[in-house]
């Protein structure tokens, strides 16, 4: 029973590599269906004047990457930023430094997943009212993976559509570094590190790229 929240003490202590290992312990727990229960009430209660996140984790939006339950964490534990096909903008990238140069986060983790829904669209050509202008951010991935993969290049090619993913989860790390003074130098000093994984939609199991 999880009944007492990340403390700034707590926070402080954590290196970037343990934040790391802390989400993938849990991710195990998840994949094995013991996730570990949490007094909420008391959660809330602790964490109501302050909290102290171990990580900062971009996603996609998609209902099926609940990401909080996919690495067994609970209040107070992680911050989640989320928008479709899981890329950096402007108002994620402050608020990632947020995360990590004011709150004291010491991981910044870029989650894709299986069979995403906007890659898929990006893969596509899609284009409809706003939805045109976010999938400009992953179509980058999708022409790399055209120069990567035999086949089609369309979503109709599940290899196309999985390396596009993982393309995109690597370009947005990039973007981050070169994008993000303040977040590449926290990287640079050892402070935080910036990694990426994909989502299993069959497995639950994030694997790291």
């Amino acid at each position: 029973m999880r009944n007492a929240a990340i403390t700034q003490n707590v926070q402080s202590t954590l290196t970037p590599s343990k934040a790391l290992q802390d989400l993938l312990d849990g991710n195990e727990r998840y994949v094995s269906n013991n996730i570990t229960a949490s007094d909420v009430k008391e959660l809330v209660k602790q964490t109501t004047d302050g909290q102290f996140p171990k990580a900062v984790v971009l996603s996609c939006i998609d209902s099926r990457v609940p990401v909080e339950m996919v690495f067994d964490q609970t209040i107070g534990d992680i911050f989640v930023a989320r928008v479709a096909g899981n890329f950096e903008n402007v108002d994620i990238l402050g608020s990632m430094e947020y995360s990590c140069a004011v709150a004291g986060s010491k991981l910044v983790l870029v989650l894709g997943h299986e069979s995403c829904g906007a890659v898929k669209a990006a893969c596509d050509g899609v284009e409809l009212g706003n939805i045109t202008a976010m999938l400009d951010k992953i179509v980058p991935a999708a022409k790399l993976a055209s120069e990567q993969v035999e086949g089609a290049t369309d979503s109709s090619n599940a290899e196309f559509v999985s390396k596009t993913v993982e393309n995109n989860v690597k370009l947005t790390i990039d973007r981050i570094r070169q994008k993000s003074s303040i977040l590449k130098e926290l990287e640079d000093e050892g402070k935080i590190q910036i990694v990426g994984g994909v989502y299993s939609l069959k497995t639950g199991k994030v694997t790291m790229l």
